[in-house]
């Protein structure tokens, strides 16, 4: 089970806590999904389990999970070549959590860094039982694929150490049954900044409204978000993410999206100023977002083929996750299921 196939399987998971994504999503992980179907037998998971650990509105819900779905197809994500589906109608992910909650300690689960943030945000006494054991459920969707490789950045490197660690222990107690998941880290990511602070990662939890480039906003407000974002002391265009933190993201930001290098993005606006390049990115982030918002609108106008599409990624999850959870019941001691008749 240590072998690595020549198409290893790589999974990877997004919350619907928002209306849209913003680009710090799409640049940071969605965009590296979508490469990843070309090398690897992806699947991926709108996570709206996950979602509801600290109140929510069902109908909100419901339609941010379909608009998540529908933004990941419309930059690229192919039924045809990956799994996507909706981790609630997968019901193998909090069946294996509970499993994998019977061998994590509870300080093990305390010391979780997002937990303790959050919590300490919010007071303890208003945090869930289900954000406490988040983690725990998130390594019971890594853990049901057999993941070879898991896509993440620095804020989840703690909750895939715990996947590692409670695939080893259950390997150990009962028998090797995971694949014990490996980070990927892909080499070159951007990583985008509020446009406030720019010493803040962009984050819908942490960031204000006019700090976040949304995909699917009007291309005139993220436009005029553009020409607030916060820049630096002096008027030359240079890269120095630590002196210069305001200019380099936009530069950043640009790169990305063009593909055009950063230090040919230097020189081509060299004697120019910050309202140059703001209006120049302006355009830049339009032609961008404008196919990929007119591929969302084809898939939400639609919703009983998104549905469908959903539906057949679900069984395609659970095709690979009955397995997993049926042998880890096994190794466990449940009484395997009978059929009567």
């Amino acid at each position: 089970m240590s072998d690595v196939p020549a198409r290893p399987r790589v999974f990877s998971g997004i919350q619907p806590t928002a209306d849209s994504f913003h680009l710090g999503n799409y640049l940071g992980a969605v965009r590296h999904w979508v490469a990843l179907q070309d090398t690897h037998d992806a699947f991926y998971c709108v996570v709206d389990l996950h979602a509801i650990t600290a109140g929510h509105d069902p109908k909100v819900l419901r339609q941010r999970t379909r608009v998540a779905a529908a933004q990941l197809f419309a930059v690229g994500l192919d039924p045809e070549r990956s799994t996507l589906f909706a981790q609630s109608q997968v019901p193998e992910h909090p069946q294996l959590a509970w499993v994998l909650g019977c061998i994590t300690g509870f300080g093990e689960a305390s010391r979780m860094t997002q937990f303790k943030d959050k919590s300490q945000k919010q007071g303890s006494d208003r945090s869930s039982v289900g954000l406490f054991t988040y983690p725990i459920l998130q390594a019971a969707d890594i853990l049901l694929y057999q993941a070879h490789a898991v896509p993440v950045g620095e804020d989840q490197r703690q909750h895939l150490e715990l996947s590692r660690d409670l695939a080893h222990r259950f390997n150990s107690q009962f028998g090797k049954t995971f694949v014990v998941p490996a980070p990927h880290i892909v080499k070159d990511t951007a990583k985008i900044t509020d446009l406030q602070e720019p010493t803040a990662k962009m984050s819908k939890s942490s960031s204000s409204p006019t700090g976040i480039i949304d995909l699917l906003d009007d291309p005139a407000r993220s436009a005029k978000k553009i020409r607030s974002a916060v820049t630096d002391t002096g008027r030359e265009i240079v890269f120095d993410a630590e002196t210069k933190p305001g200019v380099s993201n936009l530069l950043t930001i640009y790169s990305a999206l063009t593909g055009r290098g950063i230090d040919d993005l230097v020189a081509a606006y060299a004697g120019r100023g910050y309202g140059d390049l703001k209006k120049d990115l302006g355009e830049v982030v339009r032609e961008f977002v404008t196919p990929i918002q007119e591929r969302t609108r084809s898939y939400l106008d639609d919703p009983a083929q998104l549905d469908k599409l959903l539906a057949a990624g679900a069984e395609k999850a659970r095709a690979v996750a009955s397995v997993t959870l049926h042998e880890a019941y096994e190794r466990v001691g449940f009484l395997p299921p009978v059929r009567l008749g």
